[in-house]
């Protein structure tokens, strides 16, 4: 039982990472796609369109906002093995994001272009920045336990995943939030914005600020005075200047 759920977890991470490969494909329309965020759009009303895309943002949101809740989490790992946890979780998110790849309506309408092309190459670099501080906070915050490789691999091998401290590795001495910023950065900056990308800019950086919500709360129920002073001292998404 221990090697088929480390050899699911290595699968469901793979399965995260071609998924997440394919969201910075779909994001920057990348050409060849078989479906981005503003190419092979339907004949849908923009209205329905509309629709449809908010309602699998929704969809990506609640996913990722209650299965990461502890209350969830007790409940679940009664079902589920708490080393098969968070693999679970991102096969889900991972699924989530498959659903909302496949059902996109683009609205390609444009509201702004930029054609002057060192402009709009300093657009494209502050987007792939995003990209990559996203990757790097998965790595400072520990990668390979965030997508649950950590937990089955030490469950394979009968020890438990010891309690990781609080700390606040390069970006997190910034701000709070560095991989949900670096997200805002790769949906916001872009060259050419539609209607569809600043929807989907838009509907995530709202699940962005109520997911920070939740996390924060469940933070200081487990850090204590340690996360409150840390929230006094840096900024949320943005770094204080004082």
């Amino acid at each position: 039982m221990r090697s088929v759920l480390l050899v699911a977890g290595v699968a469901a991470y793979f399965l995260f990472f071609a998924t997440f490969l394919y969201l910075i494909g779909f994001v920057v329309d990348l050409p060849y796609l078989p479906r981005t965020i503003d190419y092979n759009p339907s004949a849908m009303g923009a209205a329905g369109a509309a629709v449809i895309d908010l309602a699998l943002i929704a969809l990506f949101g609640l996913q990722h906002s209650v299965m990461a809740r502890p209350a969830f989490k007790a409940r679940w790992t009664q079902i589920v093995p708490p080393a098969f946890e968070r693999t679970v979780y991102v096969v889900a998110a991972s699924v989530a994001l498959i659903v909302l790849f496949a059902a996109w309506q683009p609205l390609p309408q444009v509201l702004w272009s930029i054609a002057n092309p060192l402009i709009a190459d300093g657009l494209w670099a502050v987007c792939a920045l995003g990209w990559a501080v996203v990757l790097i906070s998965t790595f400072l915050i520990s990668h390979f336990q965030l997508f649950g490789l950590t937990q089955v691999y030490a469950n394979w091998r009968g020890k438990d995943v010891p309690e990781k401290p609080f700390g606040t590795p390069l970006f997190y001495r910034v701000v709070r939030h560095p991989l949900y910023l670096g997200f805002l950065m790769a949906f916001w900056v872009t060259p050419v914005m539609t209607v569809g990308h600043a929807l989907f800019a838009a509907g995530m950086t709202v699940y962005v600020l109520i997911a920070i919500g939740h996390e924060e709360r469940d933070l200081v129920a487990v850090f204590g005075e340690r996360y409150t002073g840390y929230k006094a001292r840096v900024g949320m998404l943005l770094p204080r200047l004082r």
